[in-house]
């Protein structure tokens, strides 16, 4: 059992008798009444996501998932072929089971894979990682007064807002968690 409190992104819960992964939370404390956290859920076995608020004080059983390193391998017609590192057993996983993961994935990344009853389920991909940047407009000095942004098409062709100084072809380091530039690689 875990407090509200420590209900963070990438935890799993059992939730009306169903492992779900926690995708992203929001503390809130209203100035008048309890606090609150609100929960983005992905349910492991069917790919449902919902929204859930727990309030303070409440407590969230755990799920029993077992987490196993994997490397991607590839991915054809909308399925991702990974390789167990301790077995080097092959395997697929739907994209629905992958979610946002997919838009920071490469040919080669070490991840986490989520198991449940033996079967995967889901991936955990580390928090940061580096990427090319595959395409972006050129920042043009005296654009702006503050620091501008733009944006950044990486190799996966996800779409990351980075500063003006960033050129194609640089290595970016990227939250997988936010999606948010962090600094060059």
């Amino acid at each position: 059992m875990v407090s509200t409190q420590s209900i963070k992104q990438g935890i799993t819960v059992n939730f009306k008798n169903q492992p779900w992964v926690i995708i992203a939370t929001q503390f809130v404390n209203p100035g008048k009444g309890a606090a609150f956290t609100k929960a983005k859920m992905r349910n492991l076995k069917t790919g449902q996501v919902l929204e859930n608020t727990f309030k303070s004080g409440e407590s969230v059983e755990l799920a029993d998932v077992e987490r196993r390193k994997a490397q991607f391998l590839y991915e054809a017609a909308n399925e991702y072929f990974f390789m167990d590192n301790e077995n080097y057993d092959q395997f697929s996983l739907q994209e629905d089971n992958i979610g946002d993961a997919k838009k920071f994935i490469i040919d080669g990344t070490e991840c986490y894979v989520l198991y449940i009853d033996g079967q995967p389920v889901s991936i955990q991909l580390p928090p940061k990682m580096d990427l090319k940047v595959k395409e972006t407009t050129p920042g043009v000095k005296g654009d702006t007064a503050t620091g501008g942004s733009k944006d950044c098409i990486l190799e996966t062709g996800a779409v990351v807002k980075t500063p003006l100084f960033i050129k194609e072809g640089e290595l970016i380091k990227v939250n997988t968690e936010t999606g948010e530039y962090i600094s060059r690689a």
